[in-house]
């Protein structure tokens, strides 16, 4: 997983879901799981 400031260039993967936990962004994505990242 990447921690990133911004999530712009992962959410645009095919698959991608921007979800929010504790406070934070995540980008999780079921299709290629080599996208992962939260931001912050």
């Amino acid at each position: 997983m990447k921690v990133r400031a911004s999530l712009k260039s992962l959410k645009k993967q095919p698959g991608a879901q921007v979800v929010r936990r504790r406070g934070r962004v995540y980008v999780i994505n079921k299709l290629n799981p080599r996208f992962k990242g939260r931001q912050g």
